[in-house]
């Protein structure tokens, strides 16, 4: 409901605007070749399919068929095959299925356990000590994993026995836990980074450059939300945690040196330049399994089940691209990309204002559609728009890649929460995690002004390496 109001709202407003300040967009519309009903029909088609429940890679490449027949007369059918094998042997998307293969074999090696172990050592004395230590241990584990989903489902099964017999209030314990896996896109390497570059033909090392000063925004933004509400709450550091002596810190150290050494192996050679995000992914996948080997957990039976659950992912990421470049090569030859950026760009309003559209466009569709599939399905329309409006394609891989973790941890329809409430052992309803992550989502939401505002806290690191 959020998401039809808000697209209906900015639908008048853009309409209003064109119809009384700008005569001269009807030329450019008309211009394209395409009538607006057409594009009305294609759009209704899109919305349908989603809301139906279709399969997305279906869904978009039946939308694809419905567009080409109906609104192009180019024998499209003879490109389909040159169109669907270019993507599918890029080099740079051959990384997304061994980092997912580098975080499945962390989770079934038990690294993660210890990571968390060692970090709530530390962490525990704080206000809100175990809250602290889910954020913390999720932005570290998101280091390796690269992904939302995994990093959600890999520290809930580890930190949610924690809090079984705690004084923790359930909705903040599951808020603080969504929150900090949907750190696992935006904080590197993650996979939305790989596939933003890949359809805008951006640098990667340069959009995992950029991750980094926004990361830590945030993460520092989530501290400050967990300690207002320990005060607020009275949640007091952990008893047992006080009691450690910092002999038994400094020994805890070592459940850490697996994650950091991954670490350093995944993205030092990334940002030193000795290797390609592919490159560091398979050196990624070799840490791991040497890890594995050292700590006794490699056997076939586990290394089975990380590479079926990493087909599995990787076929769902790879057939909706499939399907979006097959829509975005009719949209594109029908001219409505640019026809969008024509339109928007001469708009009456100053630049910042369209973005706040496409920022507020990006959060309703989030409410309601799954994060990849979002960037998929409308980057190739909208990032003609945002380089028409001047801003960095650099700046905006990184908004894009928040929105995409807002759009995870979103109610009704985030990937996140209801992973975290189906790894619940204590019942209770799916509100307590709508609940206990909206804090947290427009802390995110703020994070976001805070880059438009200024945009050097993503786009620094970049130009000092470049």
């Amino acid at each position: 409901m959020i998401a039809i109001v808000f697209i209906v709202a900015i639908g008048l407003l853009i309409g209003g605007a064109s119809l009384f300040g700008m005569q001269g967009q009807a030329a450019s519309v008309a211009s394209a070749g395409v009538p607006w009903w057409a594009l009305a029909t294609v759009l209704v088609a899109f919305v349908g399919f989603f809301a139906g429940g279709i399969y997305v890679g279906a869904a978009l490449a039946v939308l694809s068929l419905l567009a080409g027949f109906g609104l192009s007369d180019r024998p499209f059918w003879n490109f389909i095959g040159e169109m669907i094998w270019s993507p599918s042997t890029n080099f740079v998307l051959v990384s997304v299925p061994l980092f997912l293969l580098m975080g499945e074999v962390m989770l079934r090696a038990g690294l993660s356990e210890r990571l968390y172990r060692a970090l709530n050592i530390w962490m525990g004395r704080l206000p809100g000590g175990l809250l602290h230590t889910n954020i913390i241990s999720c932005g570290v584990f998101s280091a390796v994993a690269g992904s939302s989903v995994a990093t959600a489902a890999t520290m809930g099964s580890v930190a949610l026995p924690y809090f079984e017999k705690s004084h923790y209030p359930p909705k903040l314990v599951l808020g603080s836990l969504a929150a900090g896996g949907a750190l696992g896109n935006l904080i590197p390497p993650g996979i939305t980074f790989i596939v933003y570059g890949l359809i805008t033909e951006t640098s990667v090392g340069a959009l995992y450059l950029a991750a980094v000063g926004p990361s830590i925004l945030v993460v520092l933004l989530f501290t400050a939300v967990i300690l207002y509400y320990s005060y607020r709450l009275k949640l007091h550091g952990d008893a047992v945690a006080k009691a450690i002596t910092w002999k038994h810190r400094i020994a805890s150290l070592s459940d850490l040196v697996p994650t950091v050494l991954l670490i350093t192996l995944v993205l030092g050679t990334i940002y030193a330049g000795w290797a390609t995000p592919t490159e560091s992914a398979a050196l990624g996948v070799a840490g791991s399994l040497v890890l594995a080997l050292v700590d006794g957990k490699l056997k076939w039976k586990m290394l089975a089940e990380s590479m079926r659950a990493t087909a599995r992912t990787t076929s769902m990421i790879a057939l909706i691209l499939f399907g979006a470049y097959f829509l975005n090569y009719i949209l594109s030859s029908l001219g409505i990309p640019q026809m969008l950026a024509k339109f928007l760009t001469g708009l009456p309003f100053p630049g910042w204002v369209i973005m706040l559209v496409i920022i507020g466009f990006y959060l309703a569709l989030g409410t309601f559609m799954e994060g990849m599939s979002m960037v998929i399905t409308t980057i190739p329309l909208l990032f003609p728009v945002v380089t028409a409006l001047g801003y960095d394609p650099i700046w905006f891989g990184v908004v894009i890649t928040m929105l995409v973790e807002i759009a995870m941890i979103s109610p009704p329809d985030g990937t996140v929460l209801y992973v975290l409430q189906g790894m619940r052992r204590q019942p209770g309803p799916i509100t307590d995690v709508f609940a206990g992550v909206l804090p947290f989502m427009f802390v995110y939401m703020l994070a976001i002004i805070v880059l438009m505002v200024f945009p050097a806290i993503a786009l620094w690191l970049p130009s000092v390496e470049m």
